[in-house]
Parts: C-alpha cells; sequence; structure tokens
C-alpha cells in the first residue's frame, strides 16, 4: 500500500479538487436578486452573507446552550434586531438532551411572523459519526500490519499537512479530541481510496442526510432551512467534495426545504474554507476565525470573496477561553496583544469580537450568549468601528 507523496497542505488541497469520485456539479451562480432583509431593526447592523444575499446581523446567536427551559434571552435578542439562529441536532443545551437547540430554537419560531424574521442554519451532524463508525469496523478487521500501515499514512499527512499549529488550531475543544477527530478524518479518506467495494455510500452519506434534515425540520418546527450547513466540523478537505453531499442538496432545495448549503471547520478552518470555495457549491460557511489564527486565512478569505461566500466566524473568543492566558501557555502574549489592539475596560470577549469585526471578508460572529446579560453586551458590538493597533496580529 502506498503512502501519499510528500506535500504542502495547500498543494494537497488543490490537487484534492480533482480526486476520482469527485461530482463535477454545476457551479452555483452569484445571485443578482436584491438583498433579503429580515427583523430589520435600528441599532443593528447587517451585512450581506455572500451569495445568499441575506441581510445578516452582524452578532448571530448560536445554539449550544439553548434548549425549551433557556432561550428566554434569545427573544429579547431578536428584539434587538438579531435575526439568524445557528443549531445543530448534536446541540442539547442546558437539558443535556440531544435535538434540544433544535427545540429551543423551534419554541420561538412558532407562528409565520416569527418563523419570517429570522434565517434558520442547522447542521448534519451524524455525518461524520456516522463515516468514523464504519471506518473503525472496515480497520478493526485489518491485521496489525495492515493498521501500522494506514497509521504511518495518517501520521505522514498530518506531519506534512502543517495543521496541527497551536496558533492554527488552537484546540477549542481540547487537543487530544480533536487530533482523534483529524486522524479519524483522514483515516477514512485513505479507506475510502483503498476499500470502496465496503462502503455503502448512498446509505452512509446521502441517506444521512435527507434523514437528518426531515428530523430537524420536525424539531425545529418549519418547512424549511434557509441555510443547511453540512458537514458540521469538517477535518480534511475530502470530507467537504462528496458528491452525495450535493446530490442531497439538490433534491432538498428542490423540494422547497433548504435554501443554501455550508459547511463548518474547526480544525483546518483555512485550508476547508480554501477547498469549498473550489467546489463553487457552498454559498457560506463558518470556520473557527480569531485574532490567533487569522493569518492563515488569506489565502483562503481571497477564495472565499471570488466564490461570493459568505463568512460567518465562529470560536471567536472561546480561542482566549482555551489558552489559559495569564498561566505557561506559549500562547498567553496573544491575549496582551489583543488588549493592545483594543485599549480599554472591554471585556475579552467583546474585544475578540470586535477584532473579527473589522476583519474583511467577515459577515458575522458567531456568539454563544448565556444570559440578558450577554445578548446586552454582545449585541452592543454592531456597527461599532475601532481603528485597531496593529491590523497582523503576532504568530
Amino acid at each position: 500500500m502506498p503512502v501519499p507523496d510528500k506535500q504542502e497542505r495547500r498543494d494537497f488541497i488543490k490537487k484534492s479538487a480533482g480526486l476520482a469520485g469527485v461530482a463535477v456539479m454545476p457551479q452555483i451562480p452569484v445571485s443578482t436578486d436584491d438583498p433579503e432583509w429580515r427583523n430589520r431593526q435600528p441599532g443593528m447592523a447587517y451585512r450581506r452573507l455572500g451569495r445568499t444575499n441575506y441581510m445578516v446581523s452582524e452578532i448571530v446567536c448560536g445554539g449550544n446552550t439553548i434548549d425549551p427551559g433557556h432561550n428566554r434571552h434569545v427573544a429579547l435578542a431578536v428584539e434587538m434586531g438579531l435575526n439568524y439562529f445557528d443549531t445543530s441536532p448534536h446541540y442539547g443545551g442546558f437539558e443535556g438532551v440531544r435535538g434540544g437547540s433544535e427545540r429551543g430554537f423551534g419554541a420561538l419560531l412558532q407562528g409565520s411572523a416569527n418563523r419570517e424574521k429570522i434565517f434558520v442554519n442547522t447542521k448534519v451532524s451524524a455525518l461524520d459519526r456516522n463515516r468514523g463508525r464504519r471506518m473503525t469496523e472496515i480497520y478493526d478487521a485489518m491485521t496489525h500490519t495492515q493498521q501500522q500501515e494506514f497509521d504511518k499514512a495518517v501520521e505522514k499527512r498530518i506531519r506534512d499537512g502543517n495543521v496541527t499549529d497551536l496558533d492554527y488550531m488552537v484546540y477549542y475543544k481540547g487537543g487530544g479530541f480533536q487530533m482523534h477527530e483529524l486522524r479519524q478524518s483522514y483515516l477514512g479518506d485513505e479507506l475510502e481510496k483503498w476499500f470502496p467495494d465496503q462502503i455503502n455510500r448512498r446509505q452512509l452519506y446521502y441517506d444521512t442526510i435527507i434523514t437528518s434534515v426531515e428530523e430537524s425540520l420536525q424539531r425545529i418546527g418549519t418547512d424549511y432551512l434557509d441555510l443547511l450547513t453540512c458537514p458540521h466540523g469538517a477535518n480534511s478537505p475530502n470530507e467537504i467534495q462528496m458528491p452525495e453531499i450535493f446530490e442531497a442538496f439538490e433534491r432538498l432545495h428542490k423540494a422547497g426545504k433548504v435554501r443554501h448549503l455550508s459547511c463548518s471547520a474547526h480544525s483546518d478552518p483555512a485550508g476547508i474554507l480554501l477547498a469549498a470555495a473550489q467546489t463553487g457549491q457552498f454559498s457560506a460557511m463558518m470556520p473557527a476565525f480569531n485574532y490567533i489564527n487569522a493569518h492563515y486565512f488569506t489565502e483562503a478569505l481571497a477564495a472565499a470573496k471570488k466564490a461570493d461566500m459568505g463568512i460567518i466566524a465562529m470560536k471567536v473568543a472561546r480561542a482566549f477561553d482555551v489558552l489559559s492566558y495569564g498561566s505557561t501557555s506559549p500562547m498567553s502574549f496573544k491575549y496582551q496583544e489583543l488588549h493592545k489592539e483594543i485599549p480599554g475596560d472591554m471585556k475579552t470577549p467583546m474585544k475578540a469580537y470586535l477584532w473579527v469585526l473589522q476583519q474583511p471578508g467577515i459577515t458575522a460572529v458567531n456568539s454563544d450568549m448565556l444570559s440578558e446579560g450577554h445578548v446586552r453586551e454582545n449585541l452592543s458590538l454592531a456597527g461599532r468601528k475601532v481603528v485597531l493597533q496593529n491590523q497582523k496580529p503576532g504568530r
């Protein structure tokens, strides 16, 4: 079994766009329609989300902490002009039950008038989990010698791809977990290449997407999604080039159930954004983008602009939580840098959001808001402009 040739991450991404088995889909044309406004309120600032033409509030509401018993503060955010909910069937909120976030947001959308105030995005969280389980089954059935060969190929790709630098990966989920996800994705890429006859792609990918969307629509209590994020948390360019994703989206789009396609990435977010832009299929993306890793995105943001993709940045404030600033973290100097960039007594998370909103190519920031206080603080940033002391964060 050969090991992939050594190559830099950018070269791999560009070459992988032509992988055998990737369907050649027609590119989605840039929209020429008038901007679509929802819940336009004074005091809120809005930006165009790429070719969706949605005018999205600069601060959007992340759903990881939302559930039916914890959503009243989101109603306040809507009153203040927020118009975008980001959720997932995987998010359980404080109740800890999967699907809780979708039900929590759904409760706020009851009635056609409420639904038409909000752009709703949910995700296909089961795709990578189903893929990972099947790949583990194939891997476990191998001999130890075969497993070692595949392990070597995966580790070489990680090493040559330059994706694990601390100031790029940032390790929002914890280093061990993110590295596990990365290895699992790369292993899946290798196994799909060598054992295609052992993978029922229609069932594993296409059917998973269709089922996930149908179930999400029921939980949210709506008959359509403004945006579908699939994959949810891609780790590999191969994962966003699956022809089954585009085929499932086409079916859902024709049925009026999904309007636009998006994807997201925590690990190698710039590489995934670049690859997504090159497919021509994604109208938007939610990458982990923040003060810590922004200098990796120059090429990817240029490609996204050319493809007219909207960018909603996530893990904007979380980056500073996981760095353990004030301790012995090798990245602790970033905390001091940010406060020099934006002087004053503003809280660190607010400065993190404000810095990202000053960056070209960014439509909005995703914010998990736990309380009315968070809502008022974070939404106060909309429309604010600051003169940054250093446009290029240190490496």
